[in-house]
């Protein structure tokens, strides 16, 4: 069972940075919080077969990280709730859209420039918000690896668990810093890649893969969620191509209409963004809340067991 959870962490890991897209996308964003939650509930399974001391150290090591990633999460929750606000204002803007398709007039375009001014404004907001979330929050948490050697006779304290949590504590730091990354803005930190890639053998060969794609794909201190940035991408091109249609009703003394349809292909583009981005984040709230309450149950569950 011990090695199976290795092997699940590499095979996660690996999977998770060979997959097809950035690790900002949506998609991979899910993944990873699927697997912090999975690595967690196998290593509270694994206890009982350890036979570990009541009350000894081992449990307050396991408090003490199962708090951060507690804190962390909780940090990330804070910062999908920016991108949940920005849904909002977007679909004011595709609600101002549809009307606009509907009776194209100078009174609806100047609404549609209202309501994606407004989201605009909102996602940088957005991106300041997270910009100080992470900050204040993420940052102290410290998520950089244990430059330690796997072989360190250190980790073989209390019957292998202290090794399994310092592998669920490295493979936790960097799933965080994904989302911590996509979501709040926060940097990958770059000062231990070098004790990652020198790491040998076993999950942190998959550690220091995941490193370096993470190290690839470092962004600039902004929102990276692909997401995110597209349906921004789609509301502006929808708003130059509303005022396209509005100039030249204009200079030609025509009504105003969508002739070639360019409005509706990026309305319906916003709106499909706008949707994804809604389904993707609301999925990943419910990961993190779900595995906030694995968090309370496994802590429960191993306190009631060093009791008996």
């Amino acid at each position: 069972m011990v090695n199976a959870f290795f092997t699940t962490l590499a095979r996660g890991l690996d999977d998770l940075s060979g997959g097809g897209g950035g690790l900002s996308s949506l998609p991979a964003l899910l993944r990873a919080a699927a697997l912090l939650r999975g690595l967690h509930s196998q290593l509270t399974m694994l206890v009982g077969q350890l036979h570990l001391p009541p009350g000894g150290r081992w449990l307050d090591e396991y408090m003490d990280e199962t708090a951060r990633l507690w804190d962390a999460c909780l940090a990330v929750k804070l910062g999908l709730a920016a991108v949940e606000r920005y849904c909002a204002a977007a679909s004011c803007a595709v609600a101002a859209l549809d009307d606009w398709l509907q009776d194209p007039s100078p009174l609806s375009t100047r609404q549609v420039m209202r309501a994606v001014s407004a989201s605009r404004r909102e996602a940088m907001a957005a991106e300041e918000e997270n910009r100080a979330l992470s900050a204040s929050r993420i940052a102290p948490l410290s998520l950089q690896l244990d430059e330690r050697r796997a072989a360190d006779a250190r980790l073989s304290g209390f019957n292998g668990f202290r090794g399994l949590l310092y592998a669920l504590h490295n493979a936790s730091s960097l799933l965080l810093l994904i989302l911590a990354g996509s979501a709040c803005a926060a940097s990958s930190p770059r000062s231990s890649a070098d004790g990652a890639d020198n790491a040998s053998g076993g999950f942190m060969a998959s550690i220091a893969t995941l490193q370096k794609r993470m190290a690839e794909e470092a962004g600039d201190g902004t929102i990276r969620m692909d997401e995110f940035r597209s349906a921004r991408a789609a509301a502006e091109a929808a708003r130059e191509e509303v005022e396209r249609a509005a100039a030249a009703a204009a200079a030609g003394g025509s009504k105003l209409v969508d002739q070639d349809g360019a409005v509706k292909e990026k309305a319906e583009e916003l709106k499909a963004w706008v949707e994804v981005l809604r389904a993707g984040t609301d999925g990943l709230v419910c990961q993190l809340d779900d595995f906030l309450d694995d968090i309370v149950e496994g802590r429960k569950e191993l306190s009631d067991l060093c009791s008996h």
